[in-house]
């Protein structure tokens, strides 16, 4: 099966491209999976910067600048329609498989030039549903590949390339800024650059302010428009210390990345002690293995715990995989375990979601759209709560987008310039309809009597403005 790949023929790449299509239907088309609660955080807030409005400042909510700029986008071409980020993101992925194939050819990473390195990642990037959407991990970890195929530079080069130190750099600190957790890029650069590139002092000054300039950049402009602090405190601090969001179980998450591991592990010891190694793909292969020990612990900075958390793992991953599959041509062992990497990675990604939607353990991660939720359509609404459904056909009015830090923000006892921000937030936007599912705004209007004044409680926890 794996032989068809092992040619080096870019037209291998069109062959490829039509799996990633295929596989990637099967979730959109065959298992029709539900709107994400992320996915719909994500279109509300580039609806609303599409209507004027500043992130961070008008938009409670931790999105990286960056990705904030593109759901923007989005919403200015496509409208309020989920499907333009799974085209989108199907693009992106396309791009990191032709990128790291190309990488490994190029810089001789293996024995022999091939195209299983891309089969693998269109194989592990189907793991999960969720993973062919259009999330900040996905869109930040396509710099992190450009930054990383720029250290790879480094393991072949035999002088001092600060034009690729520079951009490494730029990559790292650009993915930062999509995604904050990938920030342990930065120790991950400075590590990698010592144990395996050898960086002088001045490299590694280079790289880390090469580093620093795009987020520099991001607070300049939010200091220039009054914000840094509200960037600072929602992009930075605050979604570090909140509860985050459990929208898959660990059980769950050990259950879906068992094979994949197993087969990494398996790559591990075949690139480190059966084949023979240059030197130069030795220090690739070091290199990789501190990628992918930074790039779990970018997990641990993440306020949703999902499968897209981990799509910054598979190029790592891709790597020790390729190794088992390029040594061993011939037998039966190696043919089973092609079979069970090629049809199992997938079937576990297919099966996992359809036996959450028909248990309805999927309710913690999607969004559930009822009879009751019709209430809001085509009104300006606040939810202050987790129940996203009543945004399906409504808009958000006030900044109020991510509830737990909305929260913070709501209950917290203010002077009386804070008091009068929230009132102002009110006033000035006017919400049709209040979902308040923890009482959080009755307890607003017990302090504001202006504002008790234009509401009424229309049912449980269901506040509507008079007319």
């Amino acid at each position: 099966m794996l032989s068809f790949f092992r040619i080096n023929d870019p037209s291998r790449l069109l062959v490829i491209i039509a799996l990633l299509l295929l596989l990637s239907s099967v979730y959109i088309w065959v298992l029709d999976i539900p709107l994400l609660q992320p996915e719909m955080i994500w279109l509300l807030l580039g609806e609303r910067m599409a209507d004027g409005k500043h992130m961070y400042i008008d938009i409670i909510d931790d999105t990286g600048p960056l990705s904030s700029g593109i759901y923007w986008v989005c919403y200015l071409i496509f409208g309020k329609s989920v499907m333009s980020y799974k085209l989108l993101s199907l693009l992106v992925i396309i791009f990191q498989i032709v990128y790291i194939n190309n990488l490994y050819i190029r810089y001789k990473s293996f024995e022999e030039n091939t195209y299983i390195p891309a089969l693998v990642m269109v194989i592990l990037f189907h793991l999960s549903f969720d993973m062919i959407t259009l999330s900040p991990a996905l869109m930040g970890s396509t710099f992190i590949v450009l930054a990383f195929g720029q250290l790879f530079s480094q393991t072949v080069l035999q002088k001092e390339g600060s034009d690729s130190i520079l951009l490494v750099g730029i990559f790292g600190g650009i993915a930062a800024c999509f995604h904050f957790p990938l920030i342990t890029f930065l120790p991950f650069l400075l590590v990698a650059g010592i144990v395996v590139s050898g960086f002088s002092f001045r490299q590694l000054i280079l790289a880390i302010v090469s580093y620093a300039l795009p987020l520099t950049f991001c607070a300049l402009y939010y200091f220039w428009i009054d914000g840094l602090p509200a960037f600072l405190n929602q992009f930075i601090i605050s979604p570090r210390l909140i509860e985050s969001y459990a929208h898959v179980t660990y059980r769950d998450l050990a259950i879906l990345f068992s094979l994949p591991l197993f087969f990494t592990t398996l790559g591990f010891f075949v690139g480190l002690i059966v084949k023979s190694q240059t030197v130069n793909q030795q220090k690739q292969l070091q290199l990789t293995l501190i990628f992918l020990i930074f790039a779990v612990g970018s997990l641990l900075l993440t306020n949703r715990r999902t499968p897209y958390q981990f799509i910054v793992i598979i190029p790592g991953l891709a790597y020790f995989i390729t190794f088992l599959f390029v040594a061993f041509k011939k037998g039966v062992p190696i043919k089973v375990l092609s079979l069970l990497f090629v049809f199992g990675i997938p079937m576990m990604g297919y099966s996992w979601i359809f036996l959450q939607t028909n248990s309805g353990n999927i309710s913690t991660y999607a969004v559930s759209v009822t009879e009751e939720h019709t209430v809001s359509e085509g009104k300006k609404i606040l939810v202050l709560g987790e129940d996203l459904g009543y945004y399906q056909k409504a808009s958000l009015a006030t900044p109020y987008l991510h509830y737990r830090l909305s929260k913070i923000h709501l209950e917290k006892n203010y002077g009386l310039e804070k008091t009068a921000e929230i009132f102002q937030n009110f006033q000035k936007e006017k919400p049709d309809l209040i979902v308040d599912e923890e009482e959080i705004f009755r307890g607003i209007l017990e302090k504001m009597p202006l504002l008790k004044d234009q509401f009424i409680l229309d049912r449980s926890n269901v506040y509507r403005r008079k007319k």
